[in-house]
């Protein structure tokens, strides 16, 4: 059966191409920005970004120098997991639904694989490919700014090996933004196993029978019952702010001008600041997935009974 999984998954990406071109995508307008703003910075003379002149400014303290450019990987991350978000949600609604629309199901059938493990697949390559995809993408955007900044900054007389490559936490961050990625689709899984059960069931418009549901059910439970516990619910599993992986407020306090000083002069590492245990023991995360596993189960039942001769 794995070997069946990764031939599957590998099937997805070959298919879904949106699923590495978007990121790749992205670190590709982040680098056009920065060699942009590289060039502003050379043609008028002045900075645009302050955290880069934290970073070129020899008078600050190396841990100051060390924050700003977790700073700006931070900054940088949080684009690649906007578009991740969007993507999970999308390939989800698209991904058994465009097989029963081109008529391809009738092919897989035709194999000697299972709706289980096609389902599966599916929901697999949401949850790992898709991030695995995203942090490759994240990576080279993040050699590529430090790349494009140590080429402005030796062009200033700064030596960029000291200031830039010498100072940025690379793999600590990567290690937390990676763990990140990963927890965000586990968190928003009964989501995701609602759309690829509408994906699986909707014989048009996916998006609008996934969404008006999670639209209405609420407003129908505050009529009912004055209540608002479903819609809070779903609000919860979209938001990241709301996974119990950290404190969320702590978490950005520790980027304030005023905090980072003494944060990195503690030696805190941003994978610290994730609370990786706490996130894996929650009640709410378990739940999460035993809903997933039902919307999962229903999509494969619906798969297999389903006519589309």
């Amino acid at each position: 059966m794995m070997g069946h999984q990764i031939a599957l998954i590998k099937r997805e990406i070959w298919e879904h191409r949106s699923i590495w071109i978007t990121p790749a995508a992205v670190a590709f307008v982040l680098t056009f920005l920065a060699i942009a703003m590289v060039i502003m910075v050379a043609a008028f003379g002045e900075a645009i970004n302050p955290e880069i002149e934290k970073i070129a400014d020899a008078t600050i303290p190396e841990v100051m120098r060390r924050a700003a450019l977790a700073a700006l990987m931070i900054t940088n991350s949080s684009l690649f997991l906007v578009a991740m978000w969007f993507l999970m949600i999308f390939y989800c609604l698209d991904s058994l639904y465009a097989e029963r629309k081109d008529k391809s199901i009738l092919f897989w059938r035709s194999l000697p694989i299972t709706d289980a493990e096609t389902v599966v697949s599916k929901l697999l390559t949401a949850v790992v490919a898709i991030p695995v995809a995203t942090m490759a993408a994240v990576i080279i955007s993040h050699l590529l700014n430090l790349v494009t900044m140590s080429i402005w900054l030796s062009t200033e007389g700064v030596n960029p090996l000291r200031f830039v490559w010498g100072a940025v936490p690379l793999f600590d961050t990567w290690a937390a933004v990676f763990v990140f990625l990963l927890a965000v689709p586990i968190w928003m899984a009964p989501l995701l196993g609602w759309f690829l059960f509408i994906s699986a069931w909707a014989k048009r418009g996916p998006l609008l029978r996934a969404v008006l549901p999670i639209a209405m059910l609420p407003i129908l439970e505050y009529i009912i019952f004055k209540s608002w516990h479903l819609g809070i619910a779903i609000v919860n599993r979209l938001s990241i702010e709301s996974m119990p992986i950290f404190d969320i407020f702590d978490f950005f306090e520790r980027f304030d001008e005023d905090n980072l000083r003494s944060a990195f002069a503690e030696d805190i590492s941003l994978l610290s600041l994730l609370d990786i245990p706490k996130f894996l023991g929650s009640g709410e995360v378990w739940a999460g997935l035993v809903v997933c596993a039902l919307f999962v189960t229903a999509a494969i039942y619906v798969r297999r009974y389903r006519d589309e001769s």
